[in-house]
């Protein structure tokens, strides 16, 4: 082969080299909860935005079944999954800004919890990318609602009465309310009211269909007391390893998924509650008396978490009542 020849070939390949397209990348991600969970659905299409739009592959792992819950955030930190979900409030061992969202009675509707996620982001924000991780969005679950055997008017209903708690804030709640607080874990929960361990319990409408509550309460009271959320965090290094155009996709299809999580909760509230009503249970608002009592419990219950958040929580609280003083 002459040297002109050897020139031709070897250009020729350099150029449908560059034609080809360029190696899919496979990103693994861990979420916590199974695939019927309107947070593993909303996900996995979120997953599918980015896959559609760039050449990075994004294999969901639900259910625990890559990292356990716990491990997820840390995985993700260290670099050892590039992204993962977890629930924001489980982090609020490492700063009070975490727990924000499970303060009870700080805000208790869709609005007001957006409201509150707008005020503190810029502060979760911050502490994660202080770890070394990017925030991508934040979907809440169903607002905590009362659960009971007998109609509950005003927190005096509760004097007395064993009431399931499974964490701190729950335990003072149920304190507050002058309940007398029980740990019971989600599984337990049936068997505890069948046993007469607890009377009434706080929870989500989904947890209050999956344990099928109308086989040992009657009545739902639609409090709302708080609208906890998940978390979907990248690893900054592996995400700022990938070229502008993915770095753009992924922050687009994460925009997309905060919006769409957000209506599927909503709707998520409304067709569980609707699927509690249908079993034969009582649905009601709280009345004036215990709305009043509630929103004082917030009050006292947000002045403790400001002692441990400083300057960052107020900053967040401020920014918050400020957004609803007109709603």
């Amino acid at each position: 082969m002459t040297f002109t020849a050897f020139r031709g070939l070897a250009a020729a390949l350099a150029t449908s080299a560059l034609a080809l397209p360029a190696a899919a990348q496979s990103w693994d991600m861990p979420t916590p909860y199974g695939d019927s969970v309107f947070h593993t659905q909303n996900i996995l299409e979120f997953a599918a935005d980015v896959e559609a739009a760039t050449d990075l592959d994004i294999t969901v792992h639900s259910a625990g079944s890559l990292y356990a819950h716990p491990e997820i955030k840390d995985s993700v930190r260290r670099g050892l999954a590039p992204m993962g979900e977890t629930l924001m409030s489980r982090l609020a061992n490492e700063d009070p800004i975490f727990a924000i969202d499970s303060i009870p009675f700080l805000a208790s509707s869709y609005d007001e919890g957006r409201a509150l996620w707008d005020a503190s982001r810029p502060m979760v924000e911050e502490k994660l990318t202080a770890q070394g991780l990017t925030l991508l969005f934040a979907v809440p679950w169903p607002g905590q609602s009362l659960y009971s055997q007998e109609p509950i008017n005003s927190t005096a209903d509760l004097e007395g009465a064993s009431f399931r708690a499974y964490n701190a804030a729950t335990e003072r709640l149920a304190q507050l309310m002058g309940a007398v607080p029980t740990q019971i874990e989600t599984g337990d929960i049936p068997t505890a009211f069948s046993t007469g361990r607890v009377a009434a319990m706080i929870t989500s409408p989904s947890t209050g269909v999956s344990s099928q509550a109308w086989d040992f309460t009657s009545h739902y009271t639609d409090t709302q007391a708080w609208l906890p959320k998940n978390m979907v965090i990248v690893n900054t290094s592996a995400f700022e390893a990938l070229d502008d155009a993915t770095q753009d996709a992924i922050m687009t299809a994460a925009a997309e998924a905060e919006t769409r999580g957000w209506e599927m909760s909503a709707a998520e509230t409304a067709e569980k509650i609707a699927t509690l009503e249908e079993n034969g249970m009582t649905i009601t608002d709280p009345s004036e008396t215990l709305s009043s009592e509630l929103a004082e419990i917030g009050e006292t219950m947000t002045s403790e978490w400001l002692d441990d958040a400083g300057d960052d929580g107020q900053q967040a609280i401020d920014a918050y009542q400020s957004s609803i003083s007109d709603m």
